[in-house]
């Protein structure tokens, strides 16, 4: 067995969970957390499960995907570092609404739900912090569908690469580069669309020079751009 991975608090100060928190709380939270690093491609709990434990990510990225009664797999969401998943069924009916798998080579720390749910009752800012992410994802999906419902692919899957930039941007020589590595099908998924779809904007804003697209890493080149695109003032 391999040895436990000692957790600094200082680990833990750029986790949303745990934002605004005192050392001697990120002491706590450490001392109640398990650290496990992951391979690439590694199922971390699947949809359906009791949950056993609520995850945070420290780096690395995690495909949040669900399947229907067809066996169909839609992406759900893509979780970076700071961000928590695995973590509503402490709040509701202790099992995982979807499956969780890493993208790349990760690092997650995990609490046993009965401990976050105590540190939560001891330290309200826990709580608060909970309930903010809960909400504004919350946000983000009334949105989703709100564009779903009101605005053209082109502007959705914009609006996908915005998200992602504003979630995981880092910036490099030649521009904004998405910290996740994407397939096609997966903005797809985000935005609604099909996969012929988000390959034809893709090659078109690339052949315009608003992005570049290689081994599924995007960089964007001019996000003014896209954000135009997004908005519907695309000229």
């Amino acid at each position: 067995m391999a040895a436990p991975i000692p957790i600094d608090a200082k680990m833990l100060a750029d986790v949303a969970l745990l934002a605004a928190l005192p050392p001697a709380v990120l002491e706590e939270a450490a001392g109640l957390a398990r650290a496990r690093p992951l391979e690439r491609a590694v199922r971390i709990f699947d949809q359906g499960e009791r949950a056993g434990r609520a995850h945070a990510l420290l780096s690395g990225c995690v495909r949040i995907t669900q399947s229907g009664s067809d066996g169909e797999e839609i992406l759900v969401r893509l979780i970076g570092p700071g961000e928590i998943f695995g973590c509503v069924p402490v709040l509701t009916d202790g099992l995982y609404p979807a499956d969780a798998t890493s993208m790349v080579a990760s690092l997650e720390l995990s609490w046993d739900p009965a401990d976050l749910l105590a540190l939560m009752k001891r330290h309200s800012q826990v709580a608060i912090n909970m309930v903010a992410i809960v909400g504004k994802r919350l946000g983000e999906a009334q949105e989703r569908l709100r564009e779903l419902a009101t605005q053209s692919a082109e502007r959705r899957v914009a609006h996908v690469l915005l998200r992602l930039l504003d979630q995981t941007g880092v910036h490099t020589g030649e521009g904004m580069r998405i910290g996740f590595p994407l397939r096609r099908k997966d903005i797809a998924d985000i935005a609604g669309t099909t996969l012929h779809t988000v390959s034809r904007f893709v090659a078109d804003w690339e052949r315009r020079g608003m992005l570049i697209s290689r081994h599924q890493r995007l960089t964007i080149l001019s996000p003014e751009k896209i954000y135009r695109i997004a908005e519907g003032s695309a000229t």
